[in-house]
């Protein structure tokens, strides 16, 4: 009895000092003092030789132990599960952060963006309007009624008909609006997106934005449309580009003009983007007509005004070097990563 005593304390001893630091170590532990051929059994085989008045007396200081080396067990199973579940949680604030990319702006914003800056400069203020528009502001109202051919020239994508709802072809339409306010003098820049149903193709899409500019005052001349155009142009693309007007047709402005620049692309000698051509139309203008003004609730004998609208891709195109329109819808990151260093 009294080496079976000796026995356990000395065991109890050397266990209360064991420690584990990972799983393995659990593991050897109840290997060598749980397992089959573990030494809590082994003491349990002791019980044969204690005398058999002092049987009771060991069996209970035997399951003591069995229960104090289980305890044990399950401490150290507990502390290296708890120590691993810490360290995979654990955040090491020396580490440096995690980079975050530099962004950029679109290339049509930045156009848009240098567009407007240009006209703001004469004193113009920026206007906005809805890209769902009813048929008398989008049509009627510019002059262009029902069966008129010109409509023709719009492809238009229908909403509804009967009455007629449609995606704007032109902010013209905010125009309108401005107009129907009533509030004199205007002088606003209308930045936006249009749709138009024509073949994607290098030059063209589906949807592109515009921004349409317009002045009503009294006296206002179509030398005062070709100074503030001349102004944009030279400030946009420098001071040595070509200008040209051509006469053209516009149902909502007379007298009207195409106004043409050089073509950055191939310096006028010809490519796809100015049509072998040598120049390139940024923008249509003239004279309101009196017939719009007269529809907006303006005294033509009073008041004259011009008006005029571009294209933003186009410009863009002939800002940055851009051979294909397309490029501004595809989302392409290697191609807008061209421009971080434009904002």
């Amino acid at each position: 009895m009294e080496n079976l005593l000796k026995q356990i304390e000395s065991h109890k001893s050397e266990i209360a000092a064991f420690s584990a630091t990972d799983a393995n170590a659990v593991e050897e532990f109840r290997i060598k003092y749980l397992g089959t051929k573990g030494l809590v059994k082994a003491i349990m085989g002791e019980m044969k030789n204690v005398a058999p008045e002092n049987k009771k007396e060991a069996g209970q200081l035997l399951n003591e132990f069995k229960l104090f080396v289980e305890n044990k067990f399950d401490t150290l199973k507990e502390s290296t599960a708890n120590g691993q579940q810490a360290s995979a949680n654990a955040i090491d604030l020396s580490l440096p952060g995690d980079t975050l990319p530099i962004g950029s702006r679109h290339p049509v914003v930045l156009m848009r963006n240098r567009i407007v800056s240009i006209f703001q400069r004469l004193g113009f203020a920026v206007a906005d309007g809805p890209e769902i528009e009813d048929d008398w502001h989008n049509f009627g109202a510019l002059n262009l009624p029902e069966h008129h051919p010109a409509r023709d020239m719009q492809d238009t994508f229908y909403i509804q008909q009967n009455p007629d709802w449609v995606l704007r072809t032109h902010t013209s339409n905010v125009q309108i609006r401005e107009m129907e306010k009533g509030k004199l003098p205007i002088r606003v820049v209308i930045p936006g997106r249009v749709y138009r149903n024509e073949t994607v193709s290098a030059r063209s899409h589906c949807f592109f934005h515009q921004v349409e500019g317009l002045y009503i005052d009294e006296n206002v001349s179509f030398a005062d449309l070709k100074q503030t155009l001349y102004f944009f142009v030279k400030e946009m693309y420098g001071k040595d580009v070509k200008v040209r007007f051509r006469p053209s047709y516009f149902p909502f402005t007379e007298p009207s003009a195409e106004m043409d620049v050089s073509c950055f692309i191939c310096g006028g000698s010809g490519c796809n983007i100015c049509k072998k051509t040598g120049w390139v139309e940024i923008l249509g203008c003239g004279m309101v007509h009196p017939n719009v003004l007269t529809n907006c609730g303006i005294d033509p004998n009073k008041y004259t005004g011009f008006a005029f609208g571009m294209g933003i891709e186009r410009p863009a195109m002939l800002k940055y070097g851009i051979n294909d329109i397309r490029l501004f819808s595809e989302n392409d990151v290697r191609f807008l990563k061209q421009f971080t260093s434009a904002i």
